[in-house]
């Protein structure tokens, strides 16, 4: 009697179905998706902040017509009512999901590339580097939405000597090929790139550092009793600081983004020009327009970045 063996072959390669929950299940996917919540809900949260700030930066001397905090926000009010505070929010919530997934997720593979055997933290100048660099990968992801934001942000606003009437423009991706097709073709989209990099990746740099540092020194990692809390102060304190040392270059960024604009008569040749066509006919004040609306709006916004990131990062237990 031949006994007939048969072998069943199994393939020791996972379906699309498992290669697909691996991902989900990764720390990279668990910090992009905590990264891109934290981003929307920050911004939304101080959205008439983040106009203010932008409408005092891009108007000159001339066409000063927002002059105070309480008188911009009254101004604001009257004119376009709760659709003027958030206006270009759309927009920004949709640049924020990837430019913030897109930074936390630099910052913590780089962070773990460099982190050396034994430690479970970076050291200075590894830190900012890593810093640097997600703040580099996401504005290269993200600019021309940012480019956009800025336009939309403006586009209704009534500035003084103003005597044409701002066109209206259509939407986000309509203006994205609207300055595509008229402002000279991708280098209109990115517009203001070199400043704005200049700016976000020191300032990223130095706000993880600064983050990094004082949640070291102000949450005890047995104390979860006021952790909360204190992430918010240091996320809060550290945007702060960061926005400060870098802040004359986020100036330049949205001069630049808005220098194609029928509305505002800007004509830089690069970014040195700039800072001095700037200082020479507006002052050094002109580098700091928009500074008190910019503390109102970084302090909080940086503080829900940090806390909802962090939130997120727990609740899907990624390391």
């Amino acid at each position: 009697m031949d006994i007939v063996v048969t072998h069943t072959i199994t393939s020791s390669e996972p379906s699309v179905l498992d290669r697909y929950k691996a991902m989900l299940a990764s720390d990279t996917m668990k910090h992009l998706i905590s990264g891109a919540i934290a981003g929307a809900l920050s911004r939304t949260v101080v959205s008439p902040m983040e106009r203010m700030k932008i409408l005092f930066q891009v108007q000159g001397p001339e066409t000063a017509a927002y002059t105070g905090v309480w008188s911009t926000l009254s101004k604001i009010w009257k004119e376009e009512g709760f659709k003027g505070f958030m206006r270009g929010n759309g927009t920004n919530v949709i640049r924020m999901v990837p430019y913030s997934a897109s930074q936390f997720a630099a910052y913590e593979q780089l962070k773990s590339i460099l982190m050396e055997p034994g430690k479970t933290e970076l050291d200075t100048p590894r830190r900012l580097v890593a810093g640097a660099f997600a703040g580099t990968v996401s504005v290269a992801c993200t600019y021309p939405l940012d480019l956009v934001r800025t336009r939309l942000s403006i586009q209704s606003a009534t500035f003084k000597h103003d005597v044409s009437t701002p066109k209206k423009l259509p939407g986000i991706f309509p203006t994205m090929r609207l300055i595509y097709q008229t402002e000279g073709g991708i280098r209109g989209l990115y517009r203001g790139l070199w400043p704005t990099t200049l700016g976000v990746a020191p300032y990223v740099a130095l706000n993880f550092q600064c983050y990094e540092v004082l949640k070291e020194y102000l949450i005890p990692i047995d104390d979860h009793s006021q952790g909360n809390i204190r992430k918010l102060f240091c996320g809060a304190l550290a945007g702060s600081i960061a926005q400060t040392i870098i802040y004359p270059l986020d100036v330049l960024r949205r001069r630049f983004q808005v220098s194609g604009m029928n509305t505002m008569d800007y004509q830089y040749k690069g970014t040195w020009h700039a800072l001095k066509t700037m200082t020479q006919k507006e002052g050094i004040k002109s580098l700091y327009r928009g500074l008190l609306p910019n503390y109102l709006k970084v302090a909080p916004a940086m503080g829900v970045t940090f806390y909802s990131y962090e939130l997120c990062k727990e609740i899907m237990h990624a390391n």
